[in-house]
């Protein structure tokens, strides 16, 4: 395969050149020798609901002879974030590999530095090669728009496609897996509400008002709107990702410029342990702060008690369920596969994946949950 633009790897180098249909993967008659999943430890964490879904497609892809299938899993990069989304990418396409069903492997960037434009149009070159090397279905977390117009031409070739963690809504794409964001912003703004005094009080929200940026405007609004039905004025900072200092001091002065005082500061993205940082540096350091996903900043200031409470996506289980459901489309059909997936789909073609919210008293517990999977973050 031609790789394009940055450094691509097959994720923790588990390139998948299974047999599509050996001897040993079909009895007598044909048949597929049946999936086995391996087994998840049970936790408090641990997402019944969503375990039984898959619990149920794969017996229903199991019912089905086989049907060989080169499949690629695109990601935007193997590290930090990503990595639990290739993890359960990789864990599916190996249990649907040993089963004799699938070949391929999970794709990514090994630097993931590269400015957010040319790293889209990378991606849309990879899709691209993956296309004409053969791929004939595709799971990939997509940077952008940019990517649209290659998506739609895979689909176009019969090509199924699935989104992970990011959307595309303007795109032919079957699935998309990943968070309901305004579920996602409802649900942490609930989280904060118990936590602050009665109003009146201003509530910091560490977000964004990005137009281009819809996944991010909903679940900043989404929270916004449980804390100012609830009668408290709300202040939208904008996120700064690449310049820390000065988000942090960006936000240290709104805290202290806020009329009526600061009551509490809520984070819906991954950095939002800054807004414990902001709080501290204005000598607030009595405020709740309630944060979003499970980066190594946000879970010292949980167990210092800082950070009451984070929401955490859960990358894993997307990346393990793209290549079910990529597959899935190919055996039983769209229409079915929805059909076993309508518990957790939105307008019928979003799975919505939920998060975890995780109290600062349960890091340790969550922590392990993570672990138990394989999923450290």
């Amino acid at each position: 395969m031609t790789m394009t633009g940055r450094t691509w790897a097959a994720a923790f180098g588990l390139t998948l050149m299974t047999a599509a249909c050996g001897a040993s993967d079909t009895d007598e008659g044909g048949e597929a020798a049946p999936i086995k999943r391996e087994s998840v430890p049970q936790n408090d964490f641990t997402p019944a609901e969503i375990e039984a879904t898959i619990d149920r497609l794969v017996a229903e892809i199991n019912e089905n002879s086989i049907q060989p299938m080169q499949l690629t899993v695109l990601m935007k990069s193997l590290a930090g974030y990503f990595a639990p989304i290739a993890t359960g990418a990789n864990r599916a396409m190996g249990e649907l590999g040993a089963a004799g069903r699938v070949t391929g492997n999970v794709l990514g960037p090994t630097d993931a530095s590269a400015e957010h434009m040319k790293a889209m149009a990378d991606q849309t070159r990879q899709i691209e090669q993956v296309v004409t090397d053969g791929a004939e279905g595709l799971a990939i977390t997509p940077f952008g728009e940019g990517n649209v117009d290659a998506i739609d031409a895979a689909v176009a070739k019969g090509i199924p496609v699935v989104t992970l963690d990011v959307d595309l809504t303007t795109s032919k794409r079957s699935i998309y897996v990943g968070i309901n964001n305004t579920s996602a912003g409802t649900t942490a703004g609930e989280t904060l509400l118990p936590m602050l005094p009665r109003p009146p009080g201003t509530v910091i929200l560490h977000g964004t008002e990005d137009p281009t940026w819809a996944d991010g405007v909903n679940r900043t609004q989404a929270a916004q709107g449980v804390l100012v039905n609830a009668g408290y004025d709300v202040l939208v900072q904008p996120i700064d990702y690449l310049h820390e200092a000065e988000d942090v001091e960006a936000l240290k002065a709104v805290i202290e410029a806020a009329d009526p005082p600061v009551v509490g500061l809520i984070g819906v993205f991954s950095v939002s342990y800054r807004c414990a940082m902001a709080a501290d540096a204005a000598g607030l350091s009595d405020l709740p702060v309630v944060a979003f996903d499970f980066e190594p900043q946000t879970v010292g200031y949980m167990r210092q008690g800082r950070i009451k409470a984070t929401h955490v996506q859960r990358q894993y289980y997307a990346g393990y369920l793209g290549p079910y459901i990529v597959y899935g489309i190919k055996t039983i059909g769209l229409d079915a596969t929805r059909e076993i997936l309508a518990r957790q789909l939105v307008d019928g073609t979003r799975f919505d994946l939920g998060v975890d919210v995780v109290p600062a008293e349960k890091v340790d517990d969550f922590t392990a949950f993570l672990d138990s999977i394989g999923a450290d973050q």
